[in-house]
């Protein structure tokens, strides 16, 4: 069952769309990258496939989507407009698994520990921005606090997987892809292994949190 609400929260309304799941036993909420939104095929293909293994997903539209905007706001308006959410992910009484992908993956990170968060999924971390290393924001990635998955392209410029430090958390390569998660059309995989080794991953990490 699918269903859609608007949220108020101190930095506008945001849409949180829900792909529900029968006996759900843990809400995986997922935001969206500063440039684009849930229609994005990972965040898609996570919401198709997970709430038959027990997680409701909510896909999380920040407020400056909602309102139809082309740029992201700063980090710390991010921040706000996902505490706004949060008693609606919380409600049903389940466990709440914090999840974003590039800049949502950053604020989920962020906010994990003060919101309470069960775990962070993190899709496309940016660990830096293209061509600059020594920008970092691996402190972001190591404070989440709680147990993390990473899920990044191995040709991701915004961090490959053997940039990433050692920590405690998982790290997935989806083998040749990018950013977007998109693979050059030379690559082994196409699009629908690409989707298929990302919720494999996610699906395996949900099940393992109990």
């Amino acid at each position: 069952m699918t269903t859609s609400k608007i949220v108020g929260t101190e930095a506008g309304d945001a849409r949180i769309t829900w792909y529900e799941a029968e006996r759900a036993r843990l809400v995986l909420a997922v935001g969206h990258g500063a440039g684009g939104g849930i229609e994005a095929r990972d965040l898609q293909g996570i919401a198709a496939v997970l709430p038959a293994h027990g997680v409701s997903v909510a896909l999380v539209e920040q407020p400056w989507r909602v309102a139809g905007k082309k740029l992201a706001p700063a980090p710390k308006t991010l921040d706000v407009g996902w505490r706004g959410v949060w008693p609606a992910l919380t409600a049903k009484g389940l466990p709440v698994v914090s999840g974003g992908r590039s800049a949502g993956a950053r604020v989920a990170c962020r906010t994990a520990t003060e919101l309470g968060a069960a775990a962070v999924l993190a899709l496309s971390f940016p660990l830096h921005p293209p061509g600059k290393p020594e920008k970092s924001r691996a402190e972001e990635l190591l404070g989440a606090g709680v147990p993390t998955l990473v899920v990044q392209g191995g040709n991701d410029p915004f961090g490959r997987p053997a940039e990433f430090p050692e920590g405690e958390y998982g790290l997935v390569e989806v083998p040749g892809a990018d950013h977007g998660f998109a693979v050059p059309k030379r690559a082994d995989i196409g699009p629908e292994q690409v989707v298929t080794i990302i919720t494999d991953a996610v699906v395996g990490w949900a099940t393992s949190l109990g």
